[in-house]
């Protein structure tokens, strides 16, 4: 079966830049003509400027992909991870989902981080959410939604009830969304800890320091704000929590690496890494 050729589009002059002075990219357009053509002239004004800047930029990266960092976030359509920290193609590896979730039955989750943090070997993780995340608000509003997304949204609430007691005592429903979103961050950085490949890449770095420089990956808990375009970091100190949980999930062994076959108990004592 012969594939058509590619369908030549109606070119739109500076479309890229009308997009985002504007603010068209936040209505719907009128005309089923714009649904495809847009993408396709925008990409092709950003391919044209990429060129102009940097002849090589498309030849060097069609080789190979060497990103430093894992992000993890949500599939919010205002949350574009590469746009928001203005960084270029092959910086970030990314996984989004709904409100960011680390779940250890996410095959598709798993197999990112696995890949990220085995394969490509990246220094940093960044998990981040946003306020006006809506999963978070379902959650809070205990918003009844058909599977499988209620499947999905009640990781988050199992991330409420963990913390019911503080969140309580927050009386305004909006700020309260804003601090679960805050704390299911770091619950979801918890959860990169918890992970076997994560365990074993800090303990592989931590062992040759001279090499590496610093424990990889280290785990970032960030908040994007929609309403500022600002990124910020949360301040928070993971290794209290790596102190508290080691007895449970053995964070981190530093023996017996290469045998395959050992399981958590049989790789050597634990130490706490620096987060």
């Amino acid at each position: 079966m012969a594939f058509p050729l590619l369908r030549q589009v109606r070119p739109v002059p500076r479309l890229c830049r009308q997009v985002f002075s504007r603010g068209l990219h936040l209505s719907r357009p009128r005309s089923k003509e714009w649904s495809i053509d847009e993408l396709i002239n925008c990409n092709e004004e950003w391919r044209q400027n990429m060129m102009n800047t940097d002849p090589n930029f498309f030849a060097r990266t069609a080789r190979t992909q060497k990103p430093r960092y894992l992000w993890i976030g949500c599939s919010d359509s205002r949350v574009a991870p590469g746009t928001i920290c203005g960084l270029p193609p092959g910086t970030l590896f990314v996984h989004r989902n709904i409100a960011n979730l680390v779940n250890n039955v996410d095959t598709s989750a798993m197999s990112v981080i696995q890949y990220a943090v085995g394969i490509l070997q990246v220094q940093h993780i960044v998990i981040c959410g946003h306020y006006d995340c809506g999963g978070i608000s379902a959650a809070v509003r205990n918003d009844d939604h058909p599977s499988p997304l209620a499947n999905w949204l009640r990781n988050i609430r199992d991330v409420y009830r963990m913390h019911r007691e503080e969140l309580s005592r927050i009386e305004d429903q909006d700020v309260r969304a804003r601090r679960l979103v805050e704390i299911n961050v770091i619950e979801q950085a918890i959860n990169l800890y918890k992970t076997r490949i994560v365990q074993q890449r800090r303990v592989e770095t931590y062992q040759k320091l001279d090499e590496y420089g610093f424990v990889q990956p280290k785990i970032h808990p960030c908040v994007y704000d929609p309403a500022t375009g600002k990124l910020v970091r949360l301040d928070v100190e993971m290794q209290d929590y790596l102190e508290e949980l080691k007895e449970i999930y053995n964070l981190y062994s530093v023996a017996h690496l290469d045998d395959e076959e050992a399981g958590w108990d049989g790789m050597g004592p634990s130490v706490v890494l620096p987060p």
